[in-house]
């Protein structure tokens, strides 16, 4: 039957998108990586706005000019992703610049990096930042149960079918 196979294709692409969503978060995850959404244009056109950046950590010494690396500002809680221009040793420093932006931001204390961006998908950051919402929470269950009532409605279906062929051959002779 047609309902069958639209609700069998259906669910298994429902299926299939959440577990590619699943896997561009943990994979990179079980790999070491800290995702991060890019919030402001600081970076275009080289990082867009709302992509997903993967920063690794690493030692601060490691980066050299053209990396680009993520640190915190001084709150410690807010992350900035530029690209390094200069790394000073002895002075346990490196300077960092948006592609966009005109100036340097000035000194940032080798205690303040977190790590190199190696690679980032765009858009994803949106879905990503979402996703971490209540409505976000919401929808993902709100997927799941339609999996669940996709791979029941055949089942219901070829209970009503049956249900209906038992009537019609019981049906007494008349």
């Amino acid at each position: 039957m047609i309902v069958k196979k639209i609700c069998a294709v259906l669910s298994t692409l429902v299926l299939l998108l959440l577990l590619a969503a699943s896997a561009v978060i943990l994979v990179p995850m079980m790999l070491g990586y800290k995702e991060l959404a890019v919030r402001s244009g600081s970076m275009e056109p080289t990082i867009s706005v709302g992509s997903l950046v993967y920063v690794k950590p690493v030692d601060a010494a490691e980066l050299q000019p053209g990396d680009v690396c993520t640190y915190y500002l001084s709150d410690g809680e807010t992350f900035v992703t530029h690209r390094v221009m200069s790394v000073d040793s002895q002075a346990q420093t490196l300077v960092t610049q948006g592609d966009a932006n005109e100036a340097a931001d000035g000194e940032i204390a080798f205690g303040q990096v977190y790590g190199r961006v190696d690679f980032h998908l765009p858009y994803l950051g949106f879905a990503v930042q979402n996703f971490r919402t209540p409505v976000g929470i919401m929808s993902i269950c709100g997927v799941l149960m339609l999996i669940i009532v996709l791979n029941f409605v055949p089942a219901i279906i070829d209970a009503a079918e049956n249900e209906k062929k038992q009537k019609v051959q019981t049906k007494p002779a008349g």
